[in-house]
């Protein structure tokens, strides 16, 4: 029989829905949080020796196909002399009291639901049901009460029951399908050397509750070998779900055909969701969650459950697709109907946000800090590091500060002379910074902050419309935001202000070592494995991803035969800055003639900046480009999805068509061009792209991938020098090493491709460059500008005999 476990809130949550989609309007989440523990620790403190804070609850309800657990923690219960006992639930808020007229009913339904557990534990006559406001800021306090009887709070307890018996009647139903199911798949393919003992890895990292850094090299099929064995650790009830991350939309894509490959071959029936961010999946043209804007947030919730229902019950992959599908259908809004269809779901394929990004992460399943039900599959693994110093800092800039006061200081003064204040004492600091300045005290700027997120909250609980409202209150979330990143600020941050050329002034909270805040994400799996093509060195992803002594690595051999990929490295070309210019250029202008002259073919070319691919990119046409027998494509600064897809279609061998054979009769058919593609290193297509057999025979890669050189970097290297690391490695070094692998990592993909990797930049050549190449790496062919034609001749001669 399935035990299904809920928490109180999530039940009434899931039962008793808010009306408002955007609850952001109304309140700060996240500022609220962290102030509410502080708001229910002082409440619970003055209640006295009779009041008893965080009472753990359970209640356990048996039917013929499922036991319902419901567990949760009451703020508050106490005895009380002729009275009956009470339940008190705490809601720290920044509302006027005033304008609370009635408990919201979400908070109303939680406290009944404590009240109706410890009644029947403790077989009660009656009870009584108290919510508690505070307001965060003023610390004044609202209370509601009710006292209901034994028969009233059971009658509606059970009526909360039956409202949850189909839900729970489907989860237990499908639980034993599914387990069946997982029994019975085998894993999809034959399994490819050392692949077997991959997932086996995998697995056993599962069963210990471990974390496990995998460097899987193209070819290992990382992602059906990391799927399948969490998949069957759902099955021997380690788990119940799997979060799949990813960095980028393309990798989700390969997630969900890994999932639908075993449901096609090994008939698993496991249901997934696809999580697409709201502006992307939203039917307006502008998302706007307003009722009165939105044809599908216009009763959303009268509508939102059979829904649901239906898609469960008829569907296994919830993607983008179904999602739309069922949303027009129902008339809901289908960004909501994913995050309701996730609670339903076996796995989740998301963006790393919805598990780490301290404003957006998904609190239905985390809040409560419950690890045992999860394990997360972390994709391209690399990218985390960078990401969650991203999530996990934040700027204010001066330029922001006195646009929005400029705009709204003749219709809202007091909020306009509040800004004012902030700005001034912005300018302070201002004053006192050159190009960059370490600071170690910004007390008087955040003070302001929470002063105007104070007065900005009441303003929107007031205003539903008004003059500049939606300006209003994205300047709010972006104050709120500094506010609640200010909370986190320990020993892994720098905090700093700069004269940015572009924007200029900021203040910034950089979080400079995320490994902290990713490893307390990372607490609310059983398990999780991160893993990537390139993860070297891992002890340097270990650390910084929020990895243990205790937790594991793997570095799996390539399947491939290297000899089928032929490598070289210049050793007289260079994109350091000192070297840069016409004569540097032209010298990499001509490597790239001789190597893509000595065979017709797909060829992207790598480049450390915009500018510097345009000053090799110009030489090359002037003196090298034959239109006869080359197509340049040149990736643009910013590429539409549609642009994207072109772009890399280009690359198809099917672009070569013979259309004599196809319609019968003799033409001149056109020699076939190389396509020479123009990119940017570490940009969309240095990675997640897969371009098979000869769609790319040869990555050309100018340079080293180190970052730009700027005041964060020399902070991030400095930083790390003070904590006795070598800086310039963990600033730039391996961070652009990794660019240049996965890079290099598009030209073979599979068992059948040859090609070449040509690494230009004498730099390859020192020691702390190529103890880095992965172990697979050898024979690799040291050439210049004289011998590289030559160089490149032996090379495509060994790769054709191998």
């Amino acid at each position: 029989m399935k035990t299904i476990n809920i928490s109180v809130r999530s039940l009434v949550e899931f039962l008793f829905r808010s009306g408002n989609l955007d609850n952001r309007i109304h309140h700060a989440p996240d500022t609220a949080m962290q102030e509410g523990g502080r708001i229910h620790r002082m409440i619970q403190k003055k209640m006295g020796a009779d009041y008893q804070a965080e009472v753990p609850l359970s209640f356990t309800y048996t039917s013929d196909n499922y036991i319902l657990v419901i567990d949760g923690r009451a703020d508050g219960v106490m005895e009380r002399r002729d009275k009956p006992l009470l339940i008190d639930e705490i809601k720290g808020t920044y509302r006027d009291l005033k304008k609370i007229n009635e408990p919201d009913y979400v908070h109303l339904a939680q406290a009944r639901c404590y009240a109706a557990i410890i009644l029947r534990e403790r077989g009660l006559d009656g009870i009584s049901v108290r919510i508690t406001y505070c307001n965060i800021d003023s610390e004044e306090i609202k209370l509601f009460e009710e006292d209901l009887t034994a028969d009233e709070i059971n009658e509606w307890f059970d009526h909360v029951l039956s409202m949850y018996h189909r839900w729970a009647e489907y989860l237990a139903t499908w639980d034993e399908i599914r387990k069946e199911s997982i029994r019975a798949a085998q894993f999809p393919f034959a399994y490819r050397e050392g692949q077997k003992e991959l997932a086996a890895g995998v697995y056993r990292t599962i069963y210990h509750g471990r974390k496990l850094f995998l460097e899987a090299p193209t070819g290992t099929g990382k992602t059906i070998t990391t799927v399948f064995p969490a998949v069957k650790a759902i099955g021997e009830q380690k788990a119940d779900r799997i979060f799949y991350l990813t960095a980028k939309t393309i990798t989700r894509t390969v997630a969900e055909e890994a999932f639908e490959t075993l449901r096609r071959e090994e008939k698993l029936k496991f249901k997934t969701v696809t999580l697409t961010a709201k502006e992307k999946i939203c039917f307006l043209e502008k998302t706007d969650c307003n009722p009165v804007a939105c044809p599908y947030a216009e009763g959303h919730f009268d509508r939102i459950n059979d829904c649901i229902y239906e898609v469960i019950t008829e569907a296994d992959s919830f993607d983008r697709q179904t999602i739309e599908k069922y949303a027009i259908k129902h008339n809901v809004c289908p960004f909501e109907l994913s995050l309701d269809l996730s609670l339903f779901a076996d796995a989740i394929i998301c963006d790393y946000n919805y598990v780490f990004d301290p404003f957006i992460y998904l609190k239905r399943f985390f809040a409560g800090g419950d690890k045992s039900d999860n394990i997360f599959l972390i994709d391209e693994a690399h990218n985390l590091l960078d990401r969650g110093r991203e999530m996990y800092s934040k700027e204010l800039y001066l330029d922001m500060l006195t646009g929005f006061e400029r705009l709204i200081s003749a219709v809202h003064p007091r909020i306009a002379a509040i800004v004012r204040s902030l700005i001034a004492e912005m300018e302070k600091y201002m004053d006192a910074c050159e190009t960059a300045e370490v600071l170690q005290d910004i007390t008087s700027i955040i003070k302001i902050i929470n002063l105007l997120i104070t007065v900005i909250s009441s303003w929107l609980e007031d205003h539903a419309e008004g003059m500049y409202r939606d300006e209003i209150l994205e300047f709010y979330f972006e104050i709120s935001r500094f506010a609640n990143i200010y909370e986190l600020i320990d020993d892994k941050y720098v905090i700093f202000s700069e004269m940015d050329e572009e924007n200029g002034f900021k203040i910034k909270l950089l979080c400079a070592d995320p490994s902290e805040n990713l490893s307390r994400c990372m607490d609310r799996a059983k398990s999780t494995i991160l893993f990537s093509a390139t993860l070297l060195p891992i002890q340097y992803y270990k650390k910084l991803l929020g990895g243990t002594p205790e937790d594991y690595e793997i570095y799996a051999h390539s399947v491939f035969d290297p000899s089928k990929c032929g490598k070289l490295v210049a050793s007289d070309v260079t994109s350091k800055y000192t070297r840069r210019g016409e004569n540097e250029y032209r010298k990499i202008a001509a490597y790239i003639d001789a190597i893509v002259g000595e065979r017709s073919g797909n060829y992207m070319i790598f480049f450390p900046s915009r500018v510097f691919m345009d000053e090799v990119g110009y030489i090359f046409e002037q003196e090298f480009y034959d239109e006869s027998k080359h197509e340049i494509l040149v990736q643009k600064e910013v590429m539409t999805e549609t642009e994207r897809e072109e772009f890399l279609g280009r690359f198809a061998p099917a672009n070569d068509i013979d259309f004599g054979s196809i319609i019968n009769m003799e033409v001149e058919i056109e020699p076939s061009k190389s396509i020479l593609g123009f990119c940017m290193m570490g940009g969309i297509f240095g990675e997640g792209i897969d371009l098979k057999d000869d769609s790319l025979i040869g990555v050309i890669i100018v340079g080293t991938g180190i970052p730009m050189v700027c005041n964060e970097r020399e902070i991030i290297k400095e930083y790390f020098e003070f904590n006795d690391e070598d800086g310039f490695d963990y600033a730039y070094r391996y961070p652009g090493m990794n660019k240049v692998l996965q890079a290099a990592g598009r030209v073979i993909r599979t068992e059948t491709d040859k090609g070449i990797v040509a690494l230009l930049d004498e730099r390859f050549l020192q020691k702390s460059y190529y103890e880095m190449f992965p172990r697979e790496w050898n024979q690799i062919l040291r050439t210049s500008t004289s011998r590289v034609k030559n160089d490149i001749k032996t090379l495509w001669k060994r790769i054709d005999g191998c």
